[in-house]
């Protein structure tokens, strides 16, 4: 195999590395975040609490799921992985933006969404990587 395909390998199977560990990330998020460990309704109130309309702790909680799989399995995870990124723009502005910048600050700080954000726009800009479902479509 010539050198330049085995880096092509190792760069494909890199992109799905971080596919496949964002995707779980995104369920972790969630499932065990906001229903195993909030519930649902204690996450709707929760936004509530913070201004935002309790339906949307419902809606956030679906596309973090949906997306979380989406992403596991290669289902066009350029596009997914841009989908998510509202939902931690707004975690940021309303939750935790003005908490600082370390997650285990009370309320909690903005790194981890903000580090989410930038995985999530490499993995947009690098693809799918191997193994994916239903491949994106090249940015270019």
């Amino acid at each position: 195999m010539p050198l330049s395909q085995t880096r092509t390998d190792l760069t494909d199977y890199g992109v799905t590395l971080l596919r496949i560990s964002l995707g779980v990330m995104y369920l972790a998020h969630s499932i065990v975040l906001k229903l195993l460990t909030f519930g649902l309704a204690g996450t709707a109130g929760y936004f509530t609490s913070i201004g935002l309309p309790g339906w949307l702790a419902y809606l956030t909680f679906a596309a973090e799921a949906a997306g979380g799989i989406m992403l596991v399995l290669g289902i066009q995870a350029r596009w997914v992985a841009l989908a998510l990124i509202p939902a931690l723009a707004g975690a940021i502005i309303w939750a935790h933006g003005a908490n600082g910048w370390v997650f285990t600050a009370p309320g909690g700080g903005w790194e981890y969404p903000l580090y989410l954000i930038v995985l999530s726009i490499a993995q947009a800009l690098l693809g799918d990587g191997h193994y994916a479902l239903s491949p994106s479509r090249s940015l270019r």
